[in-house]
């Protein structure tokens, strides 16, 4: 009796899973050319300082962060400093950042966690960071990735955001978007796809209206038109380093034409 040949699973635009990896690895190879100074945007010189950075970033910017931890750091140099911490002084030195209440429970629970059992060290195991009290998958990997080398995928909201313009997954579950990109990207590179992605997020493809005339991945990217195409107006769309009247990278400057055509040609 015949075999009968399992069919692969389908993608979230059509393509095939071959075709899909290879539009994805074009993909972020681009974004390399156009981001290669990408790294943590989170300013931190040790592990713990990164971590705590990270626990600090939710709900607000890395800009945010930034402001408040250089003083942090200095009076809390230790896990057994969080872990001892007077709560209203804490709560007073991180307040600009939000949810400072909780964030302050969190800190002295992680440092705790901390010296009762990785005698004051960060642990450098994805399955040990995630035990931590404030810690899940996405502060793990960023923790990995730019303080131990440990190649991670961090999965905030831009890089979510931006997997699924991109066609590489259709989950909006973080963990379940972490799997399916990573299967795409090699692993060797899974930290550095992930600052580009996020670089790209805060910068061109924001959440409401994308600078798609002057995105460089426009003709790979399916949902390329949602945002605004004229090259000139998605111009004063672009932020930080590439905001309007900043120095615009030569490779960025020409007028997106024949995108349709040129994706049709890269997915074949």
């Amino acid at each position: 009796m015949p075999t009968q040949e399992t069919a692969p699973s389908p993608t979230p635009t059509g393509e095939t899973p071959l075709a899909l990896t290879r539009r994805a690895r074009r993909t972020y190879r681009e974004l390399v050319e156009t981001y290669p100074y990408a790294i943590c945007e989170l300013d931190f010189t040790t592990p713990l300082e990164l971590l705590v950075a990270t626990v600090l970033s939710a709900q607000t910017t890395d800009v945010g962060v930034n402001k408040v931890t250089p003083e942090v750091f200095r009076r809390y140099p230790t896990a057994r400093a969080y872990a001892e911490a007077d709560r209203a002084e804490l709560e007073e030195l991180i307040r600009p950042t939000g949810f400072y209440r909780a964030k302050t429970d969190s800190l002295i629970k992680l440092g705790q966690a901390l010296v009762e059992r990785y005698d004051g060290q960060v642990p450098e195991r994805l399955k040990d960071l995630v035990t931590l009290p404030g810690v899940g998958r996405k502060t793990a990997n960023v923790v990995l990735g730019n303080a131990f080398g440990v190649p991670g995928i961090t999965v905030d909201t831009h890089f979510g955001r931006l997997a699924r313009r991109l066609g590489w997954t259709g989950e909006d579950d973080p963990v379940k978007v972490e799997h399916e990109v990573a299967a795409l990207i090699p692993r060797k590179e899974w930290t550095m796809l992930s600052h580009v992605l996020i670089y790209h997020g805060r910068r061109l493809c924001h959440a409401r209206k994308p600078a798609c005339g002057v995105c460089p991945i426009a003709a790979l990217c399916p949902a390329y038109g949602e945002g605004e195409t004229d090259p000139a107006k998605a111009r004063r769309l672009a932020k930080y380093e590439l905001a309007e009247g900043a120095p615009w990278p030569e490779r960025l400057g020409a007028t997106p034409s024949g995108l349709a055509a040129r994706w049709a040609e890269v997915t074949g």
